[in-house]
């Protein structure tokens, strides 16, 4: 007996009908009548007056945020594979650099790098005679270096697992292949090991760049500190914040479209 089959195909209809759900229509109306009334009601001609200092402070946080991410990036890498392939003295240390930063506020290590450590340079002529204070005498190197250091310690656990997690089969048939341990983890350890680290590393980026408008308070002028000189100086609220979380959203947009067009490319298994 045979029994017939049917290939179900997927009704591509009925799949726009439920795009178009009243609910969801109900839903963007309401988004579309709410930003209609944020843009008619509320008052924006600050932002003509206060225009440059907006765009250097979004510079400034961009600037913070890829160089922090890209530096911190490179030491999360020494960090995961110290961790995976030792010395044991060394991948103790790691670990434990990693726990210490990853259980304190980031706003602690900010405050104890510029307010304690940047103390401590201007105690001793030498430094400040040397040709580093102009730099160190600023506010933005220690904002730098805790982004840094914090981006630095929660990759490194990720990389950890990433590098952990790469089959030891590809590894072995790369030496006997015949190549060296640089080679090796050139072309095949650290590109694997990314891959599987991409989707995190992704979150982390959006946590890292929801984690700049910290260095204001120790006084970078960034895009979040223009904004809180604008609320002082014209007394209004939610007009610059509201400007504030739009910057960021689409920020955050535009980092996991980039994040997304890098996974895509990556061929999966078959």
């Amino acid at each position: 007996m045979t029994i017939a089959t049917e290939t179900v195909t997927p009704n591509t209809d009925a799949e726009r009908q439920g795009i178009f759900r009243p609910h969801r229509i109900v839903l963007a109306l309401i988004a579309v009548a709410l930003v209609v009334y944020i843009v008619y009601s509320m008052r924006w001609d600050w932002i003509a007056d206060y225009q440059g200092q907006l765009i250097a402070g979004l510079w400034r946080t961009l600037g913070m945020l890829f160089s922090s991410a890209i530096v911190g990036f490179f030491f999360a890498i020494l960090l995961g594979v110290v961790q995976v392939t030792g010395p044991r003295p060394l991948a103790w240390l790691a670990n434990a650099f990693c726990s210490v930063i990853r259980g304190t506020p980031l706003l602690l290590q900010l405050w104890l790098l510029y307010y304690g450590v940047g103390s401590l340079f201007a105690q001793y002529p030498e430094i400040r005679q040397s040709f580093l204070w102009p730099y160190l005498r600023q506010a933005w190197p220690y904002g730098f270096a805790a982004l840094t250091i914090s981006f630095a310690a929660y990759e490194g656990e990720v990389m950890r697992g990433a590098f952990a997690g790469v089959p030891r089969g590809e590894l072995e048939a790369a030496r006997a292949y015949g190549m060296g341990p640089i080679t090796m983890f050139r072309r095949i350890w650290l590109p694997r090991a990314v891959q599987r680290a991409l989707p995190t590393l992704n979150g982390e980026t959006v946590l890292q760049l929801k984690a700049t408008p910290l260095v204001a308070t120790i006084t970078v002028v960034d895009l979040y500190g223009v904004i809180s000189k604008v609320r002082q100086s014209t007394f209004l609220t939610y007009e610059p914040l509201l400007l504030l979380a739009a910057v960021y959203m689409i920020l955050t947009a535009l980092l996991v479209l980039v994040f997304r067009y890098f996974e895509n490319r990556i061929p999966t298994k078959l």
